[in-house]
């Protein structure tokens, strides 16, 4: 079989057709081709013999591989022949991949196989490439990857939840072809290929490295790369939110853009390994920035997560030091763009009187690392660790536990993995990991008054400062966020995310002294016309300036839910196929989980004070109650799935009431899957 040359093609056509100009990085000047079959190839470096790597040759087939932990493979199997070098591998075992239950994988979902094969080693200077590979039967028998990257993930066809980051560097293959663009700070590419199965060879014939050129743009990005406390969510997952997916509002968009990378359960070991750090860099130009903060999933010890896994997220102290100095900063430099340090902000722990770094695990303090890796290499670094307790403790434990993902029944429709949040949240718990976006906001305004003060020392980060929006630099609260209320404080910002939501939104107001007053009533005329202001509908001109009660609020929900919708919403329906409302004789009202439901715990038919509610209103509050338009207000608690068994039909309603009762409305009019990153 004569071997057809490898060209690259589709490289050179991406790079005719940008837009933006380029300048050469400082890399290798041209190809290299490496030739594994016996038919000789012009130009090429052919490969007569199974040539062990080395440093004066520059490349060659190396045992170990560049991962952390190492993989190990034996060169000595590699079998020379006319087609190119082959590799079999023979134990049945090493093929057997298995869950920590037990079950059988395929191997796109093991993190800790090995398959063997072997790894070609070429040193190149740090910068992009452009990489191809051809094997005998290209995807049909070969698995292959550079630089312990995971397989099965870089070919991930969007990076975020809401899919608005596209992959624009994926790993594919088009016939027995595979291709890849890398961005490099290692100083060398190890290309992988591990055969699928037992007894089948995969033979190598070609490899090619191409340098890829460093882009130019007249307008800078801030890139973000990070793990679910930076997150952009979707409304499904409303209140969950991420600094990163605030952070946009802080800049001029027409001076700078600022993309998201980050998703949740990611490390820095996932992030390299399923190729999201490779995509910023391959995608961005020189002059943008790459805000980079982890630790929180590094921590991980679970049998998916163990820092011995071959993938995984787990670290430890060594594996994230070498990620920052390795992989990460070299990498980001070698392509013209300027990194950023953020250590990750600390938890909170319910109960918690004075808020201290969490990150205290003995040998896994990894904040502690990132702040000496950022001091040796010289690399801006933002401490939001530090400036994370500072701030909790600024406001206290009321405040701080009301702002983290701290979840009581009727406070939104949305879920997660862990199921519906609509009873309260099902792990039965206070999330202090996570945050709503009252307290997303705070970390990304004191983020971007750090690099506003950083960029005093580090010049190279005065395009943030300059773009920033009038008072982000110098961390102004009242001028960057106007639904910020001087009484919601303390003891009164129990609701306070549900109030700045309704204030950001334009359906609620402050008064003259830039207070709000959640503590006073609500008229009902005043509440209508929020929601009609919310779902864009028109209402009964039928409610007065009299304080709303919990039975008219009821009848309001119910008539815009009415005129909303002609079908349910989503969040209402079967996330888990077996949604069924409280009356069913088969619900169970114990379902946690990905099993919780969205319908009120407790049925109708067992509300105790239904007997006070207006006989002309009573079919309608019934309506609602069923579809969990309302629910009862008595005995439930924050980090506790529960509901009461009263409605107090003529209880009225306050101000944060009314606002908490508005945000769940405006979150169940929303598509599930649209990011929640909506400011009017």
């Amino acid at each position: 079989m004569k071997l057809k040359k490898i060209t690259t093609v589709l490289t050179a056509a991406i790079m005719v057709a940008m837009s933006f100009s380029a300048v050469r990085c400082e890399t290798m000047a041209n190809t290299q081709n490496f030739n594994f079959t016996k038919e000789y190839e012009k130009g090429a470096k052919n490969m007569y013999f199974v040539r062990k790597y080395s440093e004066d040759a520059g490349y060659g087939f190396t045992d170990r591989s560049s991962s952390m932990p190492v993989r190990e493979v034996d060169s000595n199997k590699i079998e020379v022949t006319e087609e190119g070098f082959a590799v079999t591998e023979k134990d049945p075992k090493i093929f057997e991949c298995y869950d920590e239950d037990g079950k059988e994988i395929t191997a796109d979902k093991s993190t800790t196989h090995n398959f063997g094969g072997m790894i070609f080693r070429v040193k190149v200077p740090k910068g992009g490439y452009h990489i191809e590979v051809v094997t005998d039967k290209g995807d049909e028998n070969s698995i292959i990857s550079v630089n312990a990257m995971q397989p099965a993930r870089m070919a991930t066809a969007y990076w975020d939840a809401a899919k608005l980051v596209e992959n624009q560097h994926k790993a594919q293959w088009k016939d027995n072809v595979w291709s890849f663009d890398q961005a490099n700070g290692s100083g060398y590419i190890d290309v992988e290929i591990e055969p699928k199965s037992c007894g089948v060879p995969v033979v190598l014939k070609h490899i090619s490295i191409t340098p890829v050129d460093i882009k130019t743009s007249d307008k800078p990005t801030v890139y973000i790369l990070g793990d679910s406390t930076l997150k952009s969510y979707t409304y499904e997952e409303a209140p969950m939110c991420g600094w990163g997916q605030v952070f946009d509002r802080l800049f001029d968009s027409g001076k700078i853009n600022v993309v998201n990378y980050s998703m949740g359960g990611r490390s820095l070991k996932s992030m390299y390994q399923e190729g999201r750090l490779n995509d910023v860099l391959m995608t961005g130009a020189k002059g943008d920035f790459v805000i980079v903060q982890s630790g929180h999933n590094d921590e991980k010890t679970g049998s998916d997560s163990d820092p011995t896994a071959r993938f995984g997220v787990g670290s430890t102290e060594e594996m994230y030091r070498k990620y920052l100095e390795d992989c990460y900063i070299p990498a980001i430099k070698a392509r013209g763009m300027i990194p950023v340090l953020v250590t990750p902000m600390t938890r909170v722990k319910e109960g918690q009187e004075v808020y201290k770094d969490s990150f205290t695990t003995k040998d896994r303090e990894f904040p502690k690392v990132m702040r000496a890796v950022a001091s040796e290499m010289n690399v801006p670094l933002v401490d939001l660790n530090a400036d994370s307790v500072e701030y909790l403790n600024s406001i206290g434990p009321a405040e701080a536990e009301a702002i983290v993902l701290s979840l009581e029944a009727g406070e939104t429709p949305g879920k997660t993995n862990s199921g519906s949040y609509a009873n309260g949240h099902p792990q039965n718990k206070i999330d202090g990991t996570h945050m709503k976006e009252a307290l997303a906001k705070q970390y990304a305004l004191i983020v971007a008054k750090d690099i506003a003060e950083l960029s005093q020392k580090y010049t190279e980060l005065a395009p943030m400062k300059e773009a920033m929006v009038k008072g982000a630099a110098e961390g102004d609260v009242e001028t960057v966020y106007p639904e910020m209320c001087r009484d919601v404080k303390g003891e009164n910002a129990y609701y306070r995310n549900q109030i700045e939501k309704m204030l950001q939104l334009g359906v609620m107001t402050k008064d003259e002294d830039g207070n709000f007053r959640p503590k006073d009533a609500i008229s009902a005329y005043e509440y209508a016309a929020a929601l009609e202001k919310l779902y864009g509908v028109e209402l009964k001109d039928e409610y007065g300036n009299e304080p709303l009660t919990r039975e008219v609020m009821a009848c309001i929900n119910l008539e815009a839910y009415n005129a909303m919708y002609s079908e349910k919403p989503k969040y209402m329906t079967d996330y888990n196929g077996s949604n069924i409302t409280p009356d069913d004789p088969n619900y169970d009202p114990n379902l946690v989980g990905e099993e919780a439901q969205y319908y009120p715990l407790v049925g109708f038919g067992a509300v105790t004070d239904k007997a006070e509610i207006d006989e002309k209103l009573y079919s309608q509050v019934e309506q609602a109650y069923e579809l969990g338009l309302i629910r009862s207000e008595e005995g439930i608690k924050r980090g506790k799935m529960i509901n009461g068994y009263t409605l107090q039909p003529k209880k009225e309603v306050s101000r944060e009431k009314a606002a908490k009762s508005l945000y769940f409305m405006y979150v169940l009019g929303q598509d599930i899957n649209g990011e929640n990153d909506i400011v009017r």
